[in-house]
């Protein structure tokens, strides 16, 4: 057992002050740095149509991106879309599980040439993991989501290439 001495007034103020003071400077820079539970800001890609018109789609370049693609939005204006970019060209699965959108899956291969396209795919309003899941007949490098018969309207279709750069 180790007795201190009792504490004047104004040591005891300038140890509380002291206190506030390390606890604050430990924890502001931790704030400060800290990303929260906003979004960090997407990168946009400009992809071009065969016929000109312009998507602009939010780039899904990491695994925690790519696995939470379009989930839970509620809406996706018409020139808008998601980029999911792979290291490799395989016959990349995509399902709808927490998705409220009906989307186009447009698989394009490393030349940026559409593969395979799933139309107006439907939401999936299961709970557990057994919404179906979709993947091309070829290996893709990319897959773009848009909205539900988006592709149509935009003229797209198997052997179409696309045009986009990624950063």
């Amino acid at each position: 057992m180790i007795l201190l001495s009792p504490l004047r007034k104004s040591s005891a103020r300038r140890l509380a002050t002291w206190i506030v003071v390390v606890v604050s400077a430990m924890t502001t820079p931790l704030i400060a740095v800290s990303p929260g539970p906003e979004r960090p800001p997407d990168v946009i890609i400009p992809i071009k149509t065969p016929r000109g018109a312009v998507i602009y789609a939010e780039l899904a370049d990491t695994p925690i991106k790519r696995s939470q693609g379009l989930m839970f939005r509620e809406t996706l204006p018409a020139d808008r879309g998601m980029l999911f970019t792979f290291g490799d060209t395989q016959a990349w699965s995509f399902w709808m599980k927490n998705t409220k959108l009906p989307l186009d899956i447009i698989w394009l291969d490393p030349r940026k040439k559409i593969v395979h396209i799933e139309r107006n795919v439907p939401i999936c309003t299961k709970t557990d993991d057994s919404c179906p899941q979709y993947r091309p007949h070829d290996g893709a490098m990319f897959v773009l989501e848009i909205n539900g018969g988006r592709a149509d309207a935009l003229d797209l279709q198997g052997g179409k290439k696309l045009e986009f750069k990624l950063p």
